[in-house]
């Protein structure tokens, strides 16, 4: 069985966040804006995206 995959992309700058907040960046695989990663669509990373929503956005599912 395939596991479901799910697009992130990071459209702003972690410069000014809280460390947590960019080490879920980090934790997300992502370092730059513009860069998109695919990630498994697991609770642990939909938390993570939770978190940072005000700085990723999910491009596909």
């Amino acid at each position: 069985m395939a596991k479901k995959k799910i697009q992130v992309e990071l459209f702003r700058s972690p410069i000014a966040t809280q460390p947590r907040h960019k080490l879920c960046v980090k934790g997300l695989g992502l370092s730059k804006i513009g860069q998109v990663r695919e990630l498994e669509d697991t609770p642990a990373v939909r938390g993570m995206i939770n978190k940072v929503s005000y700085m990723v956005r999910v491009v596909g599912e």
